[in-house]
């Protein structure tokens, strides 16, 4: 007797404690109470998107089927007026360009908002000798490529453009490209030279894109 006693206590005991171990939830109703709810169990989930700013000026990646990587090929593009032609004031088309003739793919793609767009120059593109070329001389033309809205371009300077804006809508998201063609305005007679450069002479332009 006093053996029966003692189980029925531990048992007891044993079952007040099933509760505060138990941490996975499920939930048993039995007689009238498998009716309308019923049993009942819960899940929460979670889904994290991270923030993405694509950015592309020339050759990158395909951006209209979401498959944005990063691609470091820098383009030159390159103007070279005829002779008897310079400072004419005609402008002159460049060549390259991932479109050829001194025109690039320009693309943005983000989801967080307002996109802000410049583009910076270390100075006035140099022949090595003390001349130079102002970056006022090459104008960039936006036209048409895949998006509704084209994508406008910063006007290049010798130094940081004025911001390009980029209103998002509601949803957030932009998608916006177009075709930036290159030419050089050919306004001023300058002295023989080659000026600028893959990444010397002041040759090399950053386009920077940022958003909240």
């Amino acid at each position: 007797m006093k053996t029966s006693i003692a189980l029925k206590s531990l048992l007891g005991a044993g079952a007040l404690m099933l509760p505060l171990i138990a941490s996975a939830e499920s939930n048993v109703q039995s007689g009238t109470a498998t009716a309308s709810p019923g049993a009942t169990a819960h899940v929460d989930f979670t889904i994290v998107i991270p923030k993405i700013l694509y950015l592309r000026v020339g050759n990158g990646s395909s951006y209209t089927t979401g498959a944005l990587t990063s691609v470091n090929t820098i383009d030159l593009i390159t103007f070279t007026p005829v002779a008897g032609t310079v400072g004419n004031g005609t402008p002159v088309a460049g060549t390259g360009g991932d479109l050829t003739g001194g025109v690039e793919t320009a693309a943005i793609v983000s989801n967080s908002g307002n996109v802000t767009l410049n583009a910076t120059a270390a100075g006035a593109l140099s022949d090595g000798n003390g001349d130079t070329i102002p970056f006022t001389q090459i104008t960039t033309a936006a036209t048409t490529l895949t998006s509704a809205t084209q994508l406008p371009a910063p006007v290049l300077t010798n130094g940081t453009s004025s911001n390009v804006v980029l209103t998002a809508p509601a949803t957030k998201l932009i998608v916006q490209d177009a075709k930036w063609t290159y030419s050089y305005a050919n306004a001023a007679n300058v002295p023989g030279g080659t000026y600028g450069g893959v990444n010397v002479n002041n040759g090399r332009v950053t386009y920077t894109a940022t958003m909240p």
